[in-house]
């Protein structure tokens, strides 16, 4: 869903600029365009280069009575105060109040001069400073950048103009996401905020303004709980993430692309935006049992640990990214020699073990290009815990550990983290071999100078490695320990030291605390809570067999020159969200389930118990599990990588459809009362990660969902598509009742009779900030699609009669649908008297798309017109792409027949990542392959190589100044493109003789090619 965009301080200087008033929500915070923004549009989109489009005589409309649920619907979602800045993060352990006051973390201040590096090598090795390299004066690069180009070391642009090395790492891929550490972006965004609504705005939209505040104040200050969407604290930009640790479901920690590790998902579906400064890399090297240089990989220069030698230049390093792995390439100043550390998570397709684990590798091979031999020391130091919140009381502590088992040793410290009521264990650790040593520290204060560790290492190298347990923290007191790898590195040679991260938190409650659930990994781990050992020895065994696995993955994709760079680098790095989306991964216990649905459902019992229930965030800013109108183009990713989650996840969503909560409450954009969740209809999200999940339902209070138009129908389009790609019939058999009774509660919507749909006059699907009115473009499309979707269901399940039911309602449907809505271009927005109604919205083909993906909308089984349905997409791409922003944007979601960007809400003049991907996929499925591409490319290049939104992808961003929603679900329809793409290819290769004859009503095993084999 989306939400609004808003008044901000326009430029990076901090000088105003004319006001543009906005309003606006995700997920129903409905959005207002003012009068100032509507002036704004027509100054910033008065182009006579712009195409103008003068639509055929409108269809006859339907006037529906539309007064009273406009004003509610425009209600102000962005009762915002001040912007909070980047300034608000917290960078534990960084307590310099000079370098706080700018705002900006540290590892974004950073620059070193270039030139030849000057090396300090002091003979005396005792003293505080000793062995410490000179800092790089700090200077400004000020050539000019090139143009963002491909991920390749060659070209690789403007991320990459920065970069003065020569080193090209060890085994680094040509493509992924490829950064230089001293690179800045020079656009510095902001999160939606509306500091300068307008007074007539504040006042018309006050009701909405002040249910929202009652409600946020009583949820915040009451109920001592986090609102599911905050829209008095977003999360500001931070430009600095990378690929995540840690598999599906069991936490993760996000290591950023400058080497920090800063960003936390520890309790399930909770975030933690925090630096900590003592988690940290650090090389040694030796000639001749002499310390010649000692340095901290990290651009950071904190205040504390000061003994330790800070500010690494980032002019020699670089950072690329290919998720689930990532590379970082060190050139060590004068010293010949080159760090390459790859990061390792074991993301694997159709894999439900390893892929579960809560562990990351990190593998450094280091290379001597010189004729001296040398020792090689890599320290990976770590806290215990993030040094604020719950770590405050004290009595945490840590502990070596060596474990050896089918002749490989682990050694390394387990960091004990007892805070109820979500204790965990980390273990930091490193692989022992004949050919290298590990030492350890036990404990270490990391808001100290650090001295005690660094003169340790300067010594000789290596750790002292203290026996036994530490004693346990007192309170406000942090606690830190490292472990060192040491191996021989001879001349122009290499040598690999391995560290692993592991994390064993087993057993979990939600934020009411009321339920008890074991994560997946505790089926092969077990749930005692004391596995850290056995999973860091496992990771470090096993990495080499993952890569292998993620190699016969990904390499089809990334060897086939057909498909661009940026393309490939998108397909992969989106995945990031299936594990860094807040996501669990749980198992389920035998008395959970219904007994009374369980007996309906064949399948339901099996597929929950062998393959656990999963969870992913809306967003890491909306906080609610699996909200199905978002998942609706997430999923392809889920479906196409692990199909069996995919089905866990509907099954759950029809256990809850089945189900009902009469307690009343009060929905903020309409003020009425009404149920949490009615029975037979889908509901919005399966909870709230601060509440009960599962248990309870529908944490989006901005409207009742029971009235939206799309969620009933996107389960029924979801249901085939997803029987179609695995070939499950058991699972088609359970879900067919289900979606007979959605179908039937989604009927009550057509109230002429005649076959399609009609809109409430409020925003009342996806688009929550979009009012919508009688027949549309997507809900009716939608709706049309669905119904054909039930044609081919009844017919598998031997429904005669519900088969000739629903195809006289498609009938009489694509009738209504093609004489209301189509005006020779594209499909009309809707049927209000507004002038909004004739808007080309990008996502009117949505219907189309899933139709095509599930093996129909062609031929015999054509719904759409396909001259139309062509047509309409070619107009997208003249009006929505080409005339936005110089056609580098990807697609704005509304746009007027003249040209100009539909402002009537702020979702209409957003760009949708996620929908511009669908959008992309569907153009390739009808032929367009060059306008999706390009459809897409703009906006892979605006969120990762202009915005600095790697790793956090949002939902939403507009042509200026602002984006919403970082780090959002739906940029995971990307993989629609792969399928798209797959099934273009598997086409091309059929006999002429078997195309085009539409899809059979017997089972087709076929499709699922589509999920084992991505290529």
């Amino acid at each position: 869903m989306a939400a609004p965009e808003s008044n901000l301080e326009g430029n990076r200087a901090g000088q105003r600029t004319q006001r543009d008033d906005r309003g606006g929500v995700r997920s129903g915070f409905i959005a207002v365009a003012a009068d100032a923004a509507a002036a704004t549009a027509s100054r910033l989109h008065r182009d006579a280069s712009s195409p103008r489009l003068s639509p055929a005589p409108g269809p006859p409309r339907r006037h529906l009575t539309t007064t009273a649920a406009r004003i509610s619907t425009w209600l102000a979602r962005y009762f915002v105060p001040k912007d909070l800045g980047p300034g608000t993060i917290e960078v534990v352990g960084t307590q310099d109040p000079g370098n706080m006051g700018t705002g900006v973390p540290a590892s974004e201040q950073t620059r070193c001069a270039k030139g030849e590096p000057q090396i300090y090598c002091p003979e005396n090795a005792g003293g505080t400073e000793a062995g410490q390299v000179t800092d790089f004066e700090s200077s400004e690069d000020n050539r000019p950048q090139s143009e963002p180009g491909y991920s390749n070391p060659e070209d690789s642009g403007q991320l990459m103009a920065s970069y003065e090395g020569k080193a090209k790492g060890y085994q680094v891929p040509p493509f992924g996401w490829r950064i230089c550490l001293a690179h800045e972006f020079a656009e510095k965004r902001k999160p939606f905020n509306a500091n300068n609504v307008s007074l007539s705005n504040l006042i018309k939209h006050l009701g909405m303004g002040l249910r929202y505040l009652q409600w946020w104040y009583r949820k915040t200050q009451v109920e001592k709980k986090t609102p599911f969407i905050d829209l008095i604290n977003c999360v500001p930009l931070r430009q600095i993430y990378g690929c995540p640790l840690g598999g599906i479901g069991g936490g993760t920690i996000t290591r950023g692309w400058r080497g920090q590790f800063c960003r936390w998902q520890l309790d399930p579906g909770m975030y933690k935006h925090r630096t900590v400064i003592a988690d940290q890399f650090t090389v040694c090297l030796r000639r001749e049992g002499k310390t010649v240089y000692q340095q901290v990989l990290s651009v950071e220069r904190p205040s504390v640990l000061r003994s330790w030698n800070w500010g690494l230049c980032g002019y020699f390093a670089f950072y690329h990214a290919l998720y689930p792995r990532a590379w970082t390439v060190y050139q060590l100043p004068g010293q010949n020699v080159t760090l390459t550390c790859r990061q390792i998570t074991p993301i694997l397709p159709h894999d439900y073990q390893d892929s579960s684990l809560p562990v990351g590798v990190f593998v450094w091979d280091v290379e001597n290009e010189g004729d001296e031999a040398l020792d090689v020391s890599i320290m990976f130091s770590m806290r215990n815990g993030l040094g604020v919140g719950d770590d405050a009381p004290g009595g945490l502590w840590n502990e070596p550990f060596c474990l050896e088992r089918d002749g490989e040793t682990t050694q390394g410290l387990l960091l004990h983290h007892p805070t109820l009521p979500n204790p965990y264990t980390m273990a930091v650790a490193a692989r022992l071999t004949a050919a290298t040593t590990v030492t350890h520290i036990t404990a270490f204060d990391p808001d100290s100078t650090g001295q005690q560790v660094w003169q340790d290492l300067l010594q000789d190298g290596q750790l002292d490695s203290p026996a036994g347990r530490s004693t346990p923290s007192q309170k406000g007191v942090g606690i830190a320990g490292a472990v060192c790898v040491t191996g021989k590195l001879p001349p122009r040679g290499q040598c690999r030291l391995e560290f692993s991260l592991a994390w064993d938190m087993p057993r979990i409650m939600f934020g009411a605390k009321g339920q008890v659930y074991y994560r997946r990994y505790t089926r092969f781990f077990g749930r005692d809570g004391n596995a850290a050992p056995a999973l860091s020895h496992y990771a470090l065994c096993r990495y080499v067999d993952w890569e292998e696995k993620i190699s016969a993955w990904q390499s089809p994709i990334l060897d086939d020159r057909s498909l661009p760079a940026w393309y490939k680098s998108a397909l992969f790095n989106e995945l990031y969200f299936l594990a860094d989306g807040g996501t669990v991964w749980l198992e389920v216990p035998e008395d959970s389930l219904p007994e009374e649905l369980v007996g309906s459902m064949c399948q339901l019992r099996p597929i929950l118990q062998e393959y656990g229930r999963f969870g992913y965030l809306e967003g890491q800013e909306y906080r609610m599990y699996n909200t199905y109108d978002v998942h609706f183009y997430a999923s392809f990713a889920l479906v196409m990588l692990w199909p069996k989650l995919e089905l866990s996840l509907q099954y759950d969503m029809a256990l809850a459809t089945l189900r009902e909560d009469l307690t009343r409450r009060q929905y903020l954009m309409s003020g009425v009362m009404a149920p949490v969740k009615r029975r037979n209809v889908i509901p919005h999200d399966i909870g709230d990660p601060d509440d009960e999940p599962w248990l309870r339902v529908n944490a989006y209070v901005v409207h009742d969902t029971a009235d939206w138009k799309d969620l009933n129908l996107k389960f029924v389009l979801q249901v085939y598509r997803d029987y179609y790609l695995t070939g499950d019939q058991g699972f088609l058999r359970d879900m067919w009742p289900v979606c007979l009774v959605v179908m039937e509660s989604e009927m009550k919507f057509d109230k002429d009779q005649d076959g399609l749909i009609e809109n409430g006059g409020y925003a009342d699907q996806t688009y929550d900030g979009w009012i919508t009115t009688g027949p549309s473009a997507y809900c009716g499309g939608l709706w049309l699609a669905a119904v054909a979707v039930m044609v081919q269901m009844a017919g598998l399940c031997g429904a005669q009669d519900v088969q000739d039911k629903f195809s006289s309602i498609l009938r009489r449907g694509q009738e209504a649908y093609e004489r209301l809505l189509w005006n020779g271009r594209y499909y009309n927005y809707d049927c209000s008297p507004q002038p909004q109604s004739c808007s080309i919205m990008s996502d009117q083909c949505a219907g189309q798309w899933f139709l095509r993906a599930s093996g129909l909308g062609e031929g015999d089984t054509e719904v759409f017109p396909t001259p139309h349905v062509v047509c309409a997409l070619q107009t997208i791409f003249e009006f929505n792409v080409r005339a936005f922003a110089g056609g580098a944007m990807g697609a704005v979601n509304g746009m007027q027949p003249h040209g100009v960007p539909d402002r009537s809400s702020v979702q209409s003049d957003e760009v949708w990542v996620g929908v511009v991907y669908g959008l992309a996929a569907t153009m390739i499925q009808e032929g367009l392959t060059w306008e999706g591409f390009q459809t897409a490319e703009g906006c892979y290049r605006t969120v990762w190589e202009r915005l600095g939104l790697a790793f956090q992808t949002p939902e939403a961003y507009c042509q200026q100044r602002v984006f919403r929603s970082l780090a959002y679900m739906r940029p995971l329809s990307i993989w629609a493109m792969q399928l798209a793409l797959q099934q273009q290819h598997r086409k091309a290769s059929k006999p002429v003789a078997e195309q085009g004859t539409g899809l059979s009503t017997g089972p087709n095993p076929r499709p699922k090619e589509a999920t084992a084999n991505p290529k």
